[in-house]
């Protein structure tokens, strides 16, 4: 058998190939970069602990569990600190902490009587749109009203995204919410009553899924996944062209030796959707993927002494409303979730700037970024006194947007594997764009090559992203 042809070195992309692996299929993952992973990659330096893209991997799903345990990390895993889970929403300069429920907002200060009353009006609402393509504004607006919009939902689609609630869509980027008004006419009642039904599947709601790491950061998931693949894996090899010929798959590729072209029994594209939409191939036309929004974030890492940070920092980090006029998105309190991620009588803050709200704020210089974070640190937190570390890193593509009209999308990816047997979309750009989401995306997609490899012909059943 020819190994199955793997573009994207991402989590995705490692994960499908492990579990392919595992099945005693052989593969071959090409990956543009000079090393796999993705924007997941941890750095160790002057005592801090820092990570480039998610701090975090939410469990939401017992295939990640699984992943971690097939790999012989159990003894390396680290779940955040419980006592460090609460998160805080910034209003008129201070943080306030954020209800982990609809019904919670009703004993919260964070809104006004008149908000928690229309929040209370949602249990009894039976009205719902049509089967449209809503964005989530429209959605949060007509079920919670707009300051629940403006001071729950928006700051957390900024914390997720790095977007706006105005441009995505409800159906694709939280198709749960759409899910609980249809089935149940209410979410607030849907959140209640589905509680079993998640149960049963074992799947664990966002608010509950443990909060996962390692010691050493997620670049130990990283290294495991790579260590086993070995020779598999391809690096500074980029895919420029894929063609069907005769049930096989010819794979066009270019790194710094020339081109080659090799044959494989199926093809699973879980590169950026940018990078797919230069692929080419006669008679596809990819560059479809290339209008996906990608919004640019910088992620800037900062060390203080203890001492110069008034705020206790007892919890997971703050978000930001478009409506408080500051310039960072949020902050994660990166050294209160987990140990060894700041030197002792430290504290390290993760902070990101730019995305939907603000794109030319993260192509300021670095200088100019470390400084606008630490204004408006010192207002939330009271900082004072000059960063003991700092780390900045630029996604000029971050993470993609699920915004209105994302069905496109969908409908091309869905149509091509319909349309050409042994051809698999996965990854962030279609499943979710958490790296949990990610994780078990591979996983799924590695079931359905191997079902395909077994019986010699496509699964067609269709794809449904999740948040």
């Amino acid at each position: 058998m020819n190994p199955v042809a793997i573009i994207g070195g991402g989590i995705t992309g490692l994960t499908a190939a492990y579990r392919l692996t595992r099945n005693h299929v052989p593969v071959m993952v090409y990956e543009a970069g000079g090393r796999v992973g993705g924007p997941m990659q941890s750095i160790r330096e002057e005592g801090y602990l820092s990570e480039f893209g998610p701090n975090t991997i939410l469990e939401t799903s017992p295939k990640i569990g699984a992943l971690i345990d097939d790999l012989g990390l159990k003894e390396r895993r680290w779940e955040s600190n419980p006592a460090m889970n609460r998160n805080y929403i910034v209003r008129g300069g201070r943080m306030r902490a954020l209800p982990q429920s609809p019904v919670s907002f009703a004993f919260s200060p964070l809104l006004s009587a008149a908000a928690k009353v229309r929040i209370a009006r949602e249990f009894f609402l039976r009205n719902q749109a049509e089967d449209e393509d809503e964005s989530l504004a429209d959605f949060v607006r007509r079920r919670f009203g707009q300051e629940f919009l403006d001071y729950a939902i928006n700051p957390f689609v900024t914390g997720v995204y790095a977007g706006t609630s105005e441009e995505l869509s409800v159906q694709y980027a939280f198709p749960k919410l759409k899910a609980l008004e249809k089935k149940y006419g209410s979410v607030i009642r849907g959140a209640i009553l589905g509680a079993r039904e998640r149960r049963k599947s074992g799947e664990v709601p966002r608010t509950q899924a443990k909060k996962i790491s390692f010691d050493e950061g997620l670049q130990v998931l990283v290294d495991a996944l790579e260590t086993e693949l070995r020779e598999a894996v391809r690096l500074d090899t980029g895919v420029t062209g894929l063609r069907c010929e005769e049930g096989e798959w010819v794979v066009t590729s270019r790194s710094r030796t020339g081109e080659e072209t090799h044959r494989h029994s199926a093809v699973l594209l879980t590169a950026p959707a940018h990078k797919i939409a230069e692929m080419k191939m006669e008679g596809v036309d990819f560059s479809i993927l290339g209008e996906m929004a990608h919004p640019p974030v910088a992620r800037v890492a900062l060390g203080f002494r203890r001492e110069d940070v008034a705020d206790p920092l007892r919890g997971f980090g703050f978000l930001v409303p478009k409506a408080e006029g500051m310039k960072i998105l949020g902050t994660t309190f990166s050294s209160s979730i987990f140990a060894n991620r700041a030197p002792e009588g430290h504290v390290l803050l993760t902070t990101f700037v730019g995305g939907c709200r603000q794109p030319e704020l993260a192509l300021e210089p670095e200088e100019k970024l470390m400084e606008l974070v630490v204004e408006d640190l010192r207002r939330v937190l009271g900082v004072r006194g000059v960063p003991t570390y700092r780390h900045c890193w630029l996604f000029r593509r971050a993470i993609p947007q699920y915004n209105v009209g994302h069905k496109k999308f969908v409908d091309f990816m869905n149509g091509m594997e319909k349309r050409f047997a042994g051809l698999y979309f996965a990854g962030s750009f279609r499943d979710g764009i958490s790296a949990g989401n990610c994780i078990v995306s591979g996983h799924d997609v590695a079931g359905r090559i191997a079902q395909f490899l077994a019986v010699g012909t496509p699964d067609h059943l269709s794809q449904t992203v999740t948040s």
